[in-house]
């Protein structure tokens, strides 16, 4: 398997997958798509802009954590099923050993005063890393009205009225699909 053509045209080793995967869920407190993006995308260039706005497209569609199914996804592309296993074992070593010494810790302190207030501004943190995560993967789409209206329908469906996230892609990705090939024809 070779690199996308954002990459040097190289291949990518099964320890290149470990340790690119390994970096983003290390520095992935808060939401490790963000730093997916940049080890993928801006410092590996394994993936154009593009290709990962559709690869978490995809991974949108499919039933677990997103960044759980781009790591596979990305792992099976450069090294097959094993590249999947090894993918997914780099993004999730580190934290899965922090979310244990954590809970350890939680469990022994967690009744103290100062734990919730810093639970809470971590969510906020977190909260600002998903968002730029999304003005960030923006860059890589068309800016078509047809594209605008999608996400502006998107956004109110599941953002202002709160409704369920599954239900509105099964309608909206039908239908924008559909209106994208109409328009072309």
């Amino acid at each position: 398997m070779t690199r996308s053509s954002a990459g040097d045209g190289g291949r990518v080793t099964l320890g290149e997958l470990y340790r690119g995967f390994f970096t983003a869920g290390a520095r992935g407190f808060g939401g490790a798509m963000p730093w997916a993006r940049r080890v993928l995308v801006e410092e590996r260039r394994w993936l154009t802009p593009r290709e990962f706005t559709d690869v978490f497209g995809l991974c949108n569609f499919l039933p677990g954590p997103n960044i759980v199914n781009v790591s596979v996804v990305v792992g099976a592309r450069f090294g097959g099923p094993r590249g999947a296993v090894v993918a997914f074992l780099g993004l999730m070593t580190l934290p899965f050993l922090v979310v244990l010494a954590l809970a350890a810790l939680y469990t022994r302190y967690g009744h103290l005063a100062g734990i919730d207030a810093a639970l809470r501004g971590v969510g906020a943190a977190a909260g600002g890393l998903v968002f730029a995560t999304g003005v960030k993967m923006a860059e890589g789409l068309p800016r078509t009205a047809l594209a605008v209206g999608f996400l502006a329908l998107a956004f109110v469906a599941i953002g202002l009225l709160r409704w369920p996230l599954v239900p509105v892609l099964f309608t909206l990705a039908p239908l924008s699909v559909l209106a994208a090939w109409l328009r072309r024809a």
